[in-house]
This record gives C-alpha cells, structure tokens and sequence, in this order.
C-alpha cells in the first residue's frame, strides 16, 4: 500500500509530465506515492469537449463549467479506498498561502485530489458542492498569476511528497530546510558548500572545515540570520527574542538589529524607536 494517494483532474494532463521523474518519480516507482491523472474533457458530453463558458455577469475571459468538474470529481471520489475521501486542493489565487507549514500538514493526509483551473477559474459551486463532501483547501503558491494551476500542483506535490517518510535519502534532510517548523520556523537555510575548497580562487569559509561542529552550527545560524534579513526582513518581524541565545543576540546586533520592548520585536539601529 502506498503511502499517499494523489489524483489530479487536468485539461492538459501532458503537464503533470515531470511527476515521472527525479525524486516524486522515485517515489512513485518504489510505491510510496500513488498518482492518478485524470482528462477533464473525458467528463464532457458535446462533440467539441467544452469546458468552459462566459461568465455570468460579464466581464472578461471565461469559466470553467460546473459539468464535467462535478462528473470529475464524482469518479474520483468512487475510484478511491472505500469509506474514505480525499482532501481537495485548489490551487488559486485568491487563496491560502501554500506555507512550509500547510505542505506538512496535507503530508500527513493520506489521498490528496488536486484540481488545477484555467481560464478565470472554476464555476464557484463547484466548490462549495464538493466542501460538502469533502476537505477543500484552496492555495496559492504566491502573489502572481499563472495561466493555469498545473504548474502550481507541480509545486505543491514535490513539497508535500519530499516530506514523506522514506522518500528523501537522509531523514533529516528538510528538518534544516528554510521555513521548516520549530522555534525559528521564520529563518531561511544559509549557504552551502562542497568540494573543492578552491575553486576560481573562492575559497570555502575557513569554519567549514575546522572540524569544529558546535562552531559550525552557531556559524551556520547566524547565516541564516544575514539571509533572511537580507531577503526576507518581513520574517524578522516575527522573531521572537526568547528564542535566541545570548551570544545569538550579539550577533544579531552586529547585523544592526536590536530587540525592542515596547514594540515586542526586533527592530534595526537604524530604526526610530516606538514611542
């Protein structure tokens, strides 16, 4: 038996191509990982396979009919383990963030349906016909858009599938990711090096190499602290002093960031302090 069950109801299943290789393709070759890809026009009932209309209303482009995605997802819900449902993702948009977070939360669910749109999205009942039935949870995988949602499930199947026991090589492998849960989930992965230590006479950081594993950790993390500060100051908002050492803070400060009580967070030097 494997270890999730993923159905994805595509007009374009060509697109789903790549969950045949690299490491969600292992994973399906080694049974952890049962995928089911599903032609949306295969529901439809005219000679041309339509599914999409003009939207009621007005306004531009088209939606996709409520048809064939209710015939859809009625066939997926009778193909899959008796008694059982699946949780439908959505990606859109317009809905939740797809976080580090809501990645090992569907992970840990075992029969996941996706169902991508295109054109201005799905017929809204279509939704709220299928949260009757099962968990729906519509995402999105940023602040941009796409012209369908396939690449977004590519997206999203890899961060959930990568999560699951026994597909990564090294167990601990994503438990030093960026954004992977804990304490310091808000702190983006610092850089990384290998072999050589010279290579067009950029020598990798002296510290790497000292054998020294406490010293690396601690050099490591303060990394990962110039990092996010760098790309991601947004995330330093929701540091939380308690959850650095002594000798952490320090090194915070020499990045120009000072902690302030009335304000309940990290601010720069830079900064007028809260009054």
């Amino acid at each position: 038996m494997s270890d999730m069950r993923i159905d994805v109801v595509t007009i374009f299943p060509e697109y789903l191509e790549p969950l045949n290789v690299s490491l969600v393709g292992k994973a399906r070759a080694r049974g952890q990982l049962d995928v089911h890809l599903h032609d949306l026009r295969s529901w439809t009932t005219d000679i041309h396979r339509t599914v999409d209309d003009t939207p009621y209303g007005g306004g531009p482009g088209m939606v996709m009919k409520p048809e064939p995605w209710g015939a859809a997802l009625d066939a997926v819900l009778a193909a899959g383990p008796e008694g059982e449902v699946p949780t439908l993702v959505m990606p859109t948009p317009s809905g939740r963030p797809f976080t580090q977070d809501l990645a090992q939360d569907l992970a840990a669910r075992p029969w996941l349906a996706f169902a991508p749109a295109r054109y201005e999205g799905i017929d809204r009942r279509v939704i709220e016909e299928a949260a009757t039935r099962m968990p729906v949870v519509e995402a999105s995988i940023g602040d941009y858009v796409l012209a369908g949602g396939e690449v977004a499930v590519l997206v999203m199947v890899e961060a959930i599938a990568r999560l699951l026991p026994g597909v990564l090589g090294n167990a601990e492998s994503h438990r030093d990711d960026s954004f992977a849960p804990g304490a310091m989930a808000d702190l983006l992965e610092g850089p990384v090096y290998t072999k050589p230590a010279e290579w067009r006479g950029r020598e990798v950081p002296e510290i790497l190499l000292s054998g020294h594993h406490g010293k690396i950790a601690q050099w490591r993390r303060e990394q990962a602290f110039a990092r996010t500060l760098a790309n991601r100051p947004d995330l330093v908002a929701r540091w939380q002093r308690e959850a650095f050492t002594k000798k952490e803070r320090e090194a915070l400060s020499v990045l120009g960031l000072a902690w302030d009580e009335t304000a309940g967070r990290f601010r720069s030097v830079a900064e007028p302090v809260e009054q």
